[in-house]
């Protein structure tokens, strides 16, 4: 584990937005977890060291919110999910460091810009062909770099759903999604010591952004804290791109 402070540094800040995120807001701010990593280290091994500590998110997120899912949602996101997760794993192969950050930075920004610009007023219908499309593209961007949240808030967030309801079907769609990737990974030899050992080291920060989550949600306005984490997302996407070209 010979990375350098800096890495650390980033990773620690990725880790603890996302723990925040997944217990006290509604949203995918994991996506700039591997991002931030990836500044430092390839985008794959970012990846790898990151599922393990969102699963053990998953785990306090869904226990708090599992009675509020809605089962009729899932079962239209769910395969299309694992669609887009079998088509990242075919892929795995052909996607090498620079090209991985290349895309990497291509979905950054255009996820930061969608959220800036407002772009949860898009797609307003609900229909299962929507759920089914934005759940395959949720798998596949999840596969690469966790990042699932913004294509899933596509289909969900115009539905103007209860937030219990809204937050009980996310987090529990996106725990399925990173139990799939998980096999996944395993088959891929990604789940391997050195990437553990770097997730057992960043678990106590995951462990303290799940507890600020919850303190802070009711004192921290929604909208303020996703406009500072896409604000972010949007400069690491930049770096990203100039990185892989």
């Amino acid at each position: 584990m010979s990375f350098s402070w800096a890495f650390w540094l980033l990773a620690a800040i990725g880790v603890l937005l996302t723990g925040i995120s997944k217990s006290g807001f509604a949203g995918g701010v994991g996506v700039i977890s591997v991002p931030l990593m990836s500044l430092y280290i390839g985008p794959v091994q970012a990846a790898a060291i990151m599922l393990p500590l969102l699963i053990l998110m998953d785990f306090f997120s869904v226990r708090a919110w599992w009675h509020s899912k809605r089962n009729d949602l899932l079962k239209i996101m769910v395969p299309g999910a694992v669609l887009g997760i079998f088509i990242g794993y075919l892929l795995f192969g052909y996607l090498n460091d620079d090209v991985l950050r290349l895309l990497l930075g291509i979905l950054s920004i255009g996820f930061a810009l969608w959220g800036l610009l407002n772009g949860s007023t898009l797609g307003r219908t609900a229909s299962p062909v929507v759920g089914s499309i934005s759940s395959t593209v949720a798998g596949f961007t999840s596969f690469i770099a966790h990042a699932g949240g913004p294509p899933m808030n596509f289909y969900l967030i115009p539905m103007k759903l209860p937030r219990a309801e809204f937050l009980g079907t996310a987090v529990v769609f996106l725990a399925i999604v990173n139990l799939v990737k998980l096999m996944a990974y395993g088959v891929l030899g990604q789940i391997n010591t050195d990437n553990l050992l770097v997730g057992l080291v960043l678990a106590p920060v995951a462990w303290i952004g799940i507890r600020l989550g919850l303190v802070i949600h009711h004192k921290l306005d929604d909208q303020l804290f996703y406009r500072i984490i896409l604000i972010m997302l949007l400069i690491v996407g930049i770096k990203l791109i100039y990185d892989g070209i």
